[in-house]
């Protein structure tokens, strides 16, 4: 059954990984390998500000900033979604800035993690997916 997080504050900083992603239009030729580098500071039991760096799923360098926020629980697995702001994509305002809520789960065990985000396609500009990012806790 699902559960409320506590959102008492908290102070964890995490090292975030790429991605490796499994994209719904298989024919496209896309980049699943998405190597890269972030952050993720937990300041509560439901909420972390992330922000990092990888190519994306076009072969171009994106970043990423934002919150995640995951007010529930299906036993030890957060659920809520990133709110975010991306660059970088040719098709998506010329490489410019844009917002995206993208579904996402985390699992947490001591000092390592994965972030699973569900993608959405729009139009041709973005290409849907499930992303898995794998995470270590710094402190």
């Amino acid at each position: 059954m699902f559960t409320w997080i506590d959102a008492d504050p908290k102070a964890e900083l995490w090292l975030d990984s790429g991605f490796a992603t499994y994209h719904f239009d298989r024919d496209k030729n896309l980049n699943g390998g998405n190597r890269g580098l972030g952050a993720e500071y937990r300041f509560s039991g439901t909420m972390a500000a992330v922000a990092g760096r990888f190519v994306n799923s076009d072969r171009v360098y994106s970043n990423y900033a934002g919150v995640i926020w995951q007010p529930w629980a299906l036993g030890p697995v957060r659920l809520g979604a990133a709110i975010a702001a991306f660059d970088g994509y040719p098709k998506m305002r010329d490489r410019g800035w844009f917002p995206a809520l993208i579904p996402t789960f985390t699992y947490e065990y001591e000092r390592v993690g994965v972030n699973v985000g569900v993608i959405p396609s729009y139009k041709d500009r973005l290409y849907g997916g499930i992303s898995v990012q794998l995470k270590v806790k710094l402190f």
